[in-house]
């Protein structure tokens, strides 16, 4: 086991472009109640990581199934595995705080700021997770992609801030087919100039840690990496999730000639996409702990 979590604590993640102390204490708090039974997916989803962070295995039992199943690459699979390795949060006195949960179906989507996150990569982390919950409300299935927290960027925006709260729920599946178009014609390349279809032309706030807002300031990002032969590329999408006003994607792709997930979350405002964050990370094809890859959704 100790083995294992050394290739946990130290395998590195890459930042896109060289280019936030208990799960959450902020105005983005959500409520947590005691009895899972009377939970919504979104609660059981922050209660399950806040058990997590605070070694509470009896909790963690009780909301997870026990054929749990693991697609972050550097952990075991299943439940008892994922447990086995709790103490070096506490060791690294690890916190989570969740800006945005989005709940699709059995899919519950987690923006988390992960702090004493030295297990990950980096002392701050930004994370996607994904989690897939079974018919009988147990976690069962988990999906991530980490990089290191950054600075703000050009226009001042970090990886996590921005508006939160879920709207527009009547608009969730007109808003994934506009993001699964934008997908489509613009990040597989189909139909790139069809780009003011999908993005407004007035508003457009980049969380990108290199890129600034509007969609001049991403032209600008695209014409760099072209000139400098370091354009990414998206191959395939493999999940889209949404509610209202915000959707996410993962794709897998290409990048400085190695294989990336492509983690992408898009707000939604009067038909076109105003705002987006996303997580890069490089795929590792050695010292997997697991063989159920990053996507497999």
């Amino acid at each position: 086991m100790r083995q294992a979590l050394s290739v946990f604590i130290f395998v590195g993640v890459l930042v896109a472009f060289d280019m936030p102390d208990t799960l959450p204490t902020s105005e983005n708090q959500q409520t947590v109640h005691s009895n899972p039974l009377n939970m919504r997916k979104k609660e059981k989803a922050l209660a399950f990581v806040q058990a997590a962070l605070s070694q509470d295995e009896a909790k963690v039992r009780e909301l997870a199934a026990l054929n749990y199943i693991q697609h972050n690459p550097f952990i075991p699979t299943g439940l008892e595995a994922f447990i086995g390795l709790l103490p070096v949060l506490k060791e690294n006195g690890t916190s989570a705080e969740a800006f945005r949960v989005l709940e699709d179906d059995n899919f519950v989507v987690l923006h988390h700021l992960w702090k004493g996150a030295k297990p990950f990569g980096a002392e701050e982390m930004v994370s996607f997770d994904i989690l897939r919950f079974d018919e009988q409300g147990k976690i069962v299935e988990h999906w991530d992609a980490m990089m290191p927290n950054t600075p703000p960027n050009p226009s001042g925006r970090t990886l996590l801030d921005g508006p939160s709260e879920v709207v527009d729920l009547d608009a969730t599946e007109a808003n994934k087919e506009l993001v699964l178009k934008l997908v489509d014609d613009v990040l597989f390349g189909k139909n790139p100039n069809n780009i003011t279809k999908y993005i407004s032309t007035e508003t457009y706030h980049q969380h990108n840690p290199s890129i600034k807002d509007g969609l001049d300031g991403l032209q600008e990002a695209f014409h760099y990496l072209i000139a400098n032969n370091d354009m990414f590329q998206y191959k395939k999408l493999h999940k889209a999730i949404a509610e209202g006003n915000f959707v996410l994607t993962v794709n897998e792709g290409e990048w400085h000639g190695n294989p990336h997930i492509f983690y992408d979350l898009f707000r939604i405002e009067n038909g076109k996409v105003v705002e987006h964050w996303d997580v890069i990370q490089q795929i590792p094809t050695e010292n997997l702990a697991n063989k159920n890859t990053m996507f497999n959704f």
